[in-house]
C-alpha cells in the first residue's frame, strides 16, 4: 500500500474521452491518446490493499488487483505486467471492453467511488507493449499432443495460448476470414482498435499457435475428420444464435439483426468495403434492445450520419445509485450508466422523441409498418410496467427506415452441423452440456465460453478459456500446472 491515505486524498479520475464533435468524425478509440499514464499512478494509490479484497471474487479471472495497483503506484511496470499477465492473457482487451465487475466489488465502493481498476489494467497492458514486456513465451519442449480449438474469440484464443505454452501443438479454426470472433467483427473500432488484437495474434504465432481461417468446421471440414486429426478438440464457437422479435411487420425490408449490421461497419474499417451496404446514413434508425450491443449499434449509426437514432430498452430506467436492499455490495448493480455512445447521442441530440441520451426506457415494440414497396417506415411501441404489461394510452410511433435488433443470443449456431456431427449433448436452452471438467459427452471433446455458458462477459470468456485449457492439459498428460480460475458451474455474484 504505497499511500495509506490515497483513498482519502485523491478523487477518482477516469481516462478522459475525446470531445464528441471530434470523435464521431472518425473510428478511432474514444479516449484521449496518452492521457491515461499521467494520472494512473495516483489512481492506483487509492487502492486500500484490503485484508479481504472482494475485487478478486468479483472478477472470474481472480486478478491480483491490489498487488499490481501497488506496483503501478511505485511505477514498477515490469513487475506489474508480470502480476497482471499471471491471471489474464489479454488485459488490453478487458481494459477496454469489460464493464468492470471488479470495481463494483471494490471495498472502497461501499461508500466512495471505486478504484479505477479497469483503467489501471489497461495502462499496465499498454505500457507492457510499449516497453517490450509482452514478448512471446514459446514452450521449452513439445508434448507430442495435438489440440484443435474451434473459434478464435477470447475463449478460444485464451485456451489456445495456454495450451501452446504448455507444450501442445494447437491449431485454431475460425469460420471468418480474419481472427478474433466478435472482437473482430462485433466490437466497433471506436471501442477497441484492431491493432491491439493483431499484436496478440502475432505473439501467439511466435509462440507456435497455428491458425486456420475461413474454415467452417462441420461444412468445409467434417467434424469426424477434425476429431481424427487431433488428440482433443475444444469447442469455443460462442453464442451466435441471435434472438428474434416476433411481431407483425418483422418481414419488412430494412429490419436487421445487430450482428448483420455491425460486421459490415467493421469491414469498412478493415478496408474491405468503401461503404457499408447497410449504412445508417440519412436514415431514421431505431435500435431494439438496451444492452451493450445496442450501444455499439448506436455509436456506429451516429458515425454513419443517421438522420436520427433511438434505442428502446424494455426495462425501466435504473437509478443513479446502487439499491442496497435489492443489489447490495459487492454485486454488480444495475444502475444508470452513460456509455461513450450514449454521451454522443445526448450531445448531438440524435433522438428528439426520446430521453436525453437517445434511450426510451420501459418501451416494448408492438409492430412495424412499411411503405408500398415493402420497406419498413415506422415502429409502433407502448410503455410497459415492471411486469412488462402494456400501459394503456401510452402507444407511440417512431419513424424507422432502419431497425436493428439487439436482443442478445441464445446459444451456439447449429447451421454448420458441427454439434450434430460430433453428437454432443445440449441443454434445453441450446448451450452445450459439459461435466465439471469442461468435457462433453463425447470423449476428447471439450466445450467452453458462451457456447456452453451462454452469453456472458469477456472476462468470463477468458476465464473459461484458461480453465478449459487446464482441463485439456490434465486429460492429455494426467496432470496440469495450468491455472483453472473457474468451474463450469460458477456464476457471477448475485443476490
Amino acid at each position: 500500500m504505497a499511500d495509506p491515505k490515497g483513498f482519502m486524498t485523491t478523487p477518482r479520475e477516469e481516462w478522459p474521452r475525446r470531445p464528441v464533435e471530434e470523435r464521431v468524425r472518425d473510428w478511432d478509440e474514444v479516449y484521449v491518446p496518452g492521457a491515461l499514464l499521467p494520472i494512473i499512478s495516483k489512481q492506483a494509490d487509492r487502492c486500500m490493499d484490503c485484508g479481504v479484497p472482494f475485487c478478486h471474487d468479483a472478477c472470474p479471472l481472480g486478478n491480483l488487483i491490489p498487488e499490481w495497483n501497488d506496483l503501478v503506484s511505485r511505477e514498477d511496470w515490469r513487475a506489474a505486467s508480470d502480476r497482471l499477465h499471471a491471471t489474464n492473457n489479454f488485459p488490453e482487451f478487458t481494459g477496454r471492453l469489460c464493464p468492470a465487475p471488479c470495481e463494483a466489488g471494490c471495498v472502497l465502493a461501499i461508500n466512495q467511488p471505486a478504484v479505477t481498476i479497469k483503467n489501471v489494467e489497461c495502462a499496465i497492458a499498454d505500457h507492457a507493449w510499449a516497453e517490450g514486456l509482452a514478448s512471446p513465451r514459446p514452450p521449452e519442449r513439445l508434448s507430442g499432443r495435438t489440440v484443435a480449438v474451434i473459434g478464435s474469440g477470447p475463449t478460444g484464443l485464451a485456451a489456445a495460448q495456454q495450451l501452446t505454452r504448455a507444450g501442445h501443438t494447437v491449431a485454431v479454426y475460425e469460420k471468418d476470414d480474419r481472427l478474433g470472433g466478435l472482437m473482430r467483427y462485433g466490437i466497433p473500432e471506436f471501442k477497441m482498435e484492431k491493432h491491439h488484437l493483431e499484436r496478440r495474434l502475432d505473439q501467439m504465432r511466435a509462440e507456435g499457435t497455428k491458425f486456420r481461417t475461413s474454415v467452417v468446421v462441420g461444412r468445409d471440414l467434417r467434424a469426424a475428420e477434425l476429431r481424427a486429426r487431433y488428440d482433443a478438440v475444444v469447442i469455443a464457437t460462442g453464442a451466435t444464435a441471435w434472438r428474434e422479435l416476433s411481431v407483425p411487420g418483422r418481414e419488412l425490408d430494412g429490419i436487421h439483426q445487430a450482428m448483420e449490421y455491425l460486421p459490415l461497419a467493421n469491414r469498412v474499417c478493415e478496408g474491405d468495403l468503401a461503404e457499408s451496404p447497410m449504412s445508417a446514413a440519412g436514415k431514421h434508425v431505431v435500435i431494439v434492445g438496451g444492452g451493450d450491443t445496442g450501444a455499439d449499434c448506436l455509436g456506429t449509426a451516429v458515425r454513419q450520419r443517421a438522420a436520427s437514432v433511438t434505442q428502446l430498452d424494455i426495462y425501466a430506467q435504473p437509478g443513479a445509485e446502487r439499491d442496497e436492499d435489492v443489489e447490495p455490495w459487492p454485486t454488480y448493480p444495475k444502475i444508470y450508466r452513460l456509455s461513450a455512445a450514449h454521451e454522443e447521442a445526448r450531445d448531438l441530440e440524435t433522438a428528439p422523441s426520446a430521453d436525453a441520451d437517445a434511450r426510451l426506457f420501459a418501451a416494448s415494440t408492438l409492430r412495424f409498418t412499411g411503405d408500398g414497396s415493402g420497406h419498413v417506415r415506422s415502429l409502433h411501441l407502448v410503455e410497459v410496467d415492471e411486469a412488462r404489461r402494456p400501459v394503456p394510452g401510452t402507444g407511440r410511433t417512431l419513424p424507422a427506415d432502419l431497425v436493428l435488433l439487439a436482443l442478445g443470443f441464445s446459444g451456439p449456431d447449429r447451421e454448420d452441423g458441427l454439434l450434430d456431427q460430433l453428437g454432443v449433448a445440449t441443454e434445453p436452452r441450446g448451450t452445450i452440456s459439459r461435466d465439471t471438467g469442461f468435457a462433453t459427452n463425447v470423449s476428447g471433446v471439450f466445450a467452453a465460453g458462451d457456447a456452453a455458458r451462454g452469453q456472458s462477459l469477456i472476462v468470463w470468456a477468458i476465464a473459461e478459456g484458461r480453465a478449459v485449457a487446464a482441463a485439456v492439459d490434465r486429460c492429455l498428460t494426467g496432470s496440469s500446472q495450468l491455472p483453472s480460475p473457474i468451474s463450469p458451474h460458477d456464476r457471477p455474484m448475485t443476490v
